[in-house]
């Protein structure tokens, strides 16, 4: 019966190819432009494999990174195994990655200046706009000044260390209610939410409640963040996003519309900021990074418009938010697996401490002092050690703004692209 209907169907098409010209023409250019491609692919592969030049390793194509893409930092860690420096290859230009330590301090220190974001600040533009991890030259020295010092201040300091405390508790009163009652939990995605608690009430001066779920505002803001992030990062390896934004379709139109609510959503809050500012009475201490920010824009309102306030902020935010929390995860993931390490972190907390046992969480918080946090080495140490094996940025991309030779002695071409692998 199943051979009698593939017949069927193959007899169905082979008439729609007769009776339909159109079909049979589209099927044809499809045909000849995948066979256009793929010898493209394979010349420039023979060509770069034969090439004399001292250029790094060829370990694949930039392609191979979409078939690997559930596992891409996995996959990338195999081929450093085989080649510290190595390359994957796509037309015009190829991508350099590299985890040898001498060629990470020659691209982040002895040549620092010919290592911009390059292409890589168009990919990220739409969502980070003019912020730190999209731009070169004066505005990214602008803001490495303004967060070193304001985030040096001991106003700041003491004011997010008190964010994250209580959002910490909050999150541990949830997890041990759930623990209670012994259903599964999906603890990174807590993690995520607590984080984008703390750094949005350190950013913006607000509760978002992502945590609890409570606002509906809250909760559009917190889903658009998050899938933005998503879009933005499968761009890295998706040949055809620029034609997708171009006709606003797929992944592209859902960045947009998520663009959107963030904006929307974070230009209310400025607005609002300035307008409690205007009528504020008492001169004290600001406390959020937008207090701050806006006091430091009343001396150059031309350049720190609302505009570049939310791209600073968002920037902020997307660095502390998933490198927080994605770490914690790995954090809890290693402790389930080695019980013994797990045991003398909890040991030396409490000692630190001095907590009683069945202590509430709030309670609790209160006495994790900075005094007692210093006692904590060996859960210092842990953690350390999940940053070793699993570093919050496993792999950060930059362009190469002329050519160069690095350390190792392979030549890096101008326009290409080279990535560290922490």
């Amino acid at each position: 019966m199943g051979a009698f209907f593939l017949s069927v169907i193959i007899l169905l098409l082979i008439a729609l190819f007769i009776l339909n010209p159109f079909v049979l023409a589209l099927v044809g250019a499809l045909t000849l432009v995948l066979i256009i491609f793929t010898a493209l692919f394979l010349s420039l592969h023979v060509t770069e494999l034969i090439s004399k030049d001292k250029r790094p390793p060829v370990a694949g194509l930039m392609l191979h990174q979409l078939v690997h893409f559930n596992g891409l930092f996995d996959y990338q860690t195999s081929l450093a195994k085989k080649h510290s420096t190595y390359r994957l290859i796509m037309p015009l230009r190829s991508e350099i990655y590299t985890a040898d330590p001498v060629n990470i301090e020659h691209i982040l220190k002895t040549n620092f200046p010919n290592y911009g974001r390059g292409a890589i600040a168009e990919i990220l533009r739409d969502l980070f706009g003019d912020g730190i991890f999209a731009v070169d030259g004066e505005k990214w020295r602008h803001q490495r000044k303004l967060a070193s010092h304001e985030f040096s201040t001991k106003v700041l300091r003491e004011y997010s260390t008190a964010v994250f405390q209580d959002n910490a508790a909050k999150l541990v009163s949830k997890v041990s209610i759930i623990g209670a009652a012994r259903h599964a939990m999906d603890l990174q995605d807590m993690f995520m939410k607590s984080t984008l608690d703390s750094i949005f009430k350190v950013g913006f001066g607000v509760e978002l409640n992502a945590l609890s779920g409570s606002d509906e505002f809250g909760n559009q803001f917190t889903k658009a963040f998050d899938d933005s992030n998503v879009i933005v990062y499968w761009r890295f390896v998706d040949p055809f996003w620029k034609v997708k934004r171009l006709l606003n379709i797929g992944l592209e139109a859902a960045l947009k519309r998520n663009v959107k609510i963030i904006d929307d959503f974070i230009f209310e809050l400025v607005r609002c900021k300035r307008e409690q500012m205007k009528n504020e009475k008492l001169v004290r201490d600001k406390e959020d990074i937008l207090s701050r920010f806006l006091m430091e824009s009343e001396k150059d309102s031309e350049n720190m418009t609302d505009q570049y306030l939310r791209d600073i902020i968002l920037n902020f935010m997307i660095a502390g938010k998933d490198t927080s929390a994605n770490t914690l995860t790995w954090f809890f993931y290693m402790l389930c697996k080695y019980p013994l390490v797990q045991k003398k972190v909890v040991q030396e907390v409490i000692e630190s401490t001095q907590a009683e046992d069945k202590i509430c969480a709030d309670e609790f918080s209160r006495l994790m002092t900075e005094q007692a946090l210093d006692r904590m080495q060996y859960l210092h140490a842990a953690l350390t050690e999940t940053l070793r094996l699993y570093p919050a940025v496993p792999s950060d991309g930059k362009s190469a703004a002329e050519d160069d030779v690095l350390p190792d002695g392979f030549k890096v071409k101008k326009g290409d692209g080279v990535t560290y692998m922490a």
